[in-house]
This record gives C-alpha cells, sequence and structure tokens, in this order.
C-alpha cells in the first residue's frame, strides 16, 4: 500500500516541491493551502488538494480528519507552512506578533496534535518541521521571526523524546536562504524601511541589501525538499537535518568562532 505524506503550505515553494517529489515517488500526497484554486498538481493523480488555515483550529481537524479518510493512513507530516516578519521588534503591532507566532508556530501544534492519535493508532510515523537556520543563529531585524524558528526548534527537541517510545520520529529540516518567492509573497514588514522619519529605517535597508547580496548561495526549493524526502525516509533517528551550503556553513562559523567575533561578524556582514 502506498504511504502518505500531509504537507501544509504547499501552494508554492519549498511545499509545492515536497509534493511533486513524494508523489515522483509513488506516495499519496494530502497537499494542504488557504486557497484550493492556487493548486497546481492537475498532472499528479496521488495528489489531493484540501484547504487549510494552520491557524484555523477547527480546519485542521477537518483536514487531517479527511485525508486519513480518503488515503486509509497518514505516514508522514510535513509542516512547511510559514512566512517572515521583518523589522524592528519596536514597531510591531500586537496583531503582526500574534499572527507570525499562531502561523509558525501554534499552526505546527495545531496540526501535530490532530495528527498524533492517528500516528499512535499506527504505531509509526513521521512528524518534519521546517524551521531554518535561523532556529539556530540570529539575525538583525528579524526577532519574531528568529523567535518561533527556535522556538519551533525546541518544541521538536523534546517531542522526539516524547514520541519515540510509540514509533515516531520527530525531525527537523532547518533551510538557509531559498530562492523562492519567500521574500515577497511570504514576507511582511513591521515597519516601512523607505520612512527617513523612522529611527530603524537605515538598519532595515541595510539588513534587506544584505539578504538580497546573499541570493547567490541560496537553494532551490526542490534541493530542499530532497532534503525532506532524506528524513522522510532514511528510517533514522537522526534530528536535525541542515539544508544548504549557506546554513551548513553560518553554524560551523558559530560553532568555531567565539561569541563576540561572531557577532562582530554578523554585525558587518549586515551594515549594522
Amino acid at each position: 500500500m502506498p504511504k502518505t505524506v500531509f504537507i501544509t503550505g504547499t501552494s508554492t515553494g519549498i511545499g509545492a516541491a515536497a509534493v511533486r517529489l513524494f508523489a515522483q515517488h509513488g506516495w499519496q500526497v494530502a497537499a494542504t493551502m488557504r486557497n484550493p484554486a492556487d493548486a497546481k498538481f492537475d498532472n499528479l493523480p496521488t495528489v489531493r488538494v484540501y484547504a487549510l488555515d494552520v491557524t484555523d483550529g477547527a480546519a485542521v481537524t477537518r483536514a487531517v480528519q479527511q485525508a486519513q479518510q480518503d488515503f486509509g493512513s497518514l505516514d508522514v507530516l510535513v509542516n512547511n507552512a510559514g512566512y517572515g516578519l521583518v523589522g524592528p521588534f519596536e514597531a510591531a503591532t500586537d496583531a503582526q506578533i500574534q499572527q507570525q507566532f499562531a502561523t509558525n508556530l501554534f499552526g505546527v501544534f495545531a496540526v501535530t496534535r490532530a495528527a498524533l492519535p492517528l500516528m499512535r493508532g499506527q504505531q509509526s510515523g513521521v512528524i518534519i518541521n521546517i524551521t531554518s537556520v535561523g532556529g539556530r543563529t540570529a539575525f538583525p531585524m528579524n526577532s519574531l521571526y528568529h523567535a518561533t524558528k527556535f522556538g519551533l526548534d525546541g518544541f521538536s527537541e523534546s517531542l522526539w523524546y516524547e514520541l519515540a517510545p510509540f514509533g515516531i520520529q520527530v525531525k527537523v529540516v532547518a533551510p538557509g536562504g531559498v530562492a523562492t518567492d519567500f521574500a515577497t509573497r511570504s514576507l511582511q514588514m513591521t515597519t516601512d524601511p523607505a520612512n527617513d522619519a523612522d529611527p530603524y529605517a537605515g538598519q532595515v535597508r541595510s539588513v534587506l541589501e544584505a539578504f538580497g547580496r546573499s541570493g547567490g548561495n541560496h537553494s532551490t526549493a526542490e534541493q530542499i525538499a530532497e532534503v525532506i524526502f532524506t528524513a522522510a525516509t532514511d528510517g533514522t533517528a537522526q534530528l536535525r537535518y541542515i539544508a544548504g551550503d549557506d546554513a551548513k556553513g553560518i553554524l560551523s562559523a558559530k560553532s568555531q568562532m567565539s561569541e563576540a567575533d561572531f557577532a562582530a561578524m554578523i554585525q558587518k556582514n549586515f551594515g549594522m
């Protein structure tokens, strides 16, 4: 019987690439997104699309239960839905803060909790949480995004122990920069970097320019999808998968440098 993977945030980017890769390997794929009209999987017969906003608890329950009913099993969960909130913390509104945590962290909690009874019943399963190199180190003007990704990394590590007795593996895939529309469609700002009256505007522009310069080192969505597929199928107890040469490079540098030297390097690279 084909295995089933449930993936959130599949309209574009890493999520869409993962849907295609799993389907190419013969998997049944529950591809979820806020607007199913955005789906581009018509040529993939093993893919079914479900409407899902991960911040809507009732929608989460419906989507997970319907996918299990349609496919008969739930072997792998990929929590991929998320977006970046960039800019000074001081300027962030309560609504922006709540939405960032609701999507990147609380949404993962909701989908995972809905899937766990099914996986426990099977005494098997793999849960893959897509974090970021930004869940292991931090960059300027991304404090709230980092808060969610650091939180997700810690959540995943603790859950690894908690679910192992039930035959359920927990994995973290942590990409660096990815050549997707994350920096446009999936990016929100807490302030206007063009507003020179804003005391943080210069710093924000420097950070955005630095991220722009690093684009040549980014992985493709397909490369990250390959890491996700490996995590889903390698059968190991490995927790973290660092994805992308840029992510591996920055974390290697951090492990070899003093905290002060690493911070000075980041400040220089970001023009701070």
